[in-house]
C-alpha cells in the first residue's frame, strides 16, 4: 500500500480536528457557555476598538480556556470509559482536569477586566 503524501495527512488530520471542534460544542454544555462568551467578547472587542496587544491577549485567553477545556473533557470521557464506575483516584483525576480549567478561566477573566474595566468606567 503506498503511503499517504504529507499533504493529504495534513488535510484528513485538520479535518479530525475540526469534527472534534464540532463535537464538543455540540455536546459539551461548558463549551456552548464558553464559545457564548467568547463571542460576546469579541464583539466588545469590535464595539470598544481594542488596541493589537488586547486582541493578542483577548484571543490567547479564548484559545487557551478552550483548548484546557477540550483536554478536560477529553480527560473525563477517557476516565469514564476505562472505569465506569466510581472510583475515587478516577475522582481526583477529573479534578484536576476540572482545576485546570479553573485556573486558565480565572485569568481569562482577569484578563477580559483589564481590557475592559477601563474601557466602560
Amino acid at each position: 500500500m503506498p503511503k499517504e503524501s504529507f499533504l493529504k495527512n495534513r488535510i484528513r488530520s485538520v479535518g479530525f480536528a475540526l469534527k472534534g471542534a464540532f463535537l464538543l460544542i455540540k455536546t459539551e454544555a461548558s463549551i456552548k457557555i464558553q464559545v457564548f462568551i467568547a463571542l460576546i467578547v469579541t464583539a466588545g472587542g469590535f464595539y470598544f476598538d481594542i488596541s493589537a496587544t488586547e486582541w493578542i491577549l483577548q484571543i490567547f485567553a479564548i484559545s487557551l480556556v478552550l483548548g484546557i477545556e477540550g483536554l478536560n473533557t477529553a480527560v473525563e470521557k477517557l476516565s469514564d470509559f476505562v472505569h465506569p464506575e466510581f472510583d475515587d483516584k478516577i475522582g481526583f483525576i477529573k479534578d484536576i482536569s476540572a482545576g485546570a480549567v479553573m485556573f486558565v478561566s480565572i485569568g481569562a477573566s482577569i484578563i477580559g477586566l483589564i481590557i475592559y474595566l477601563p474601557k466602560i468606567f
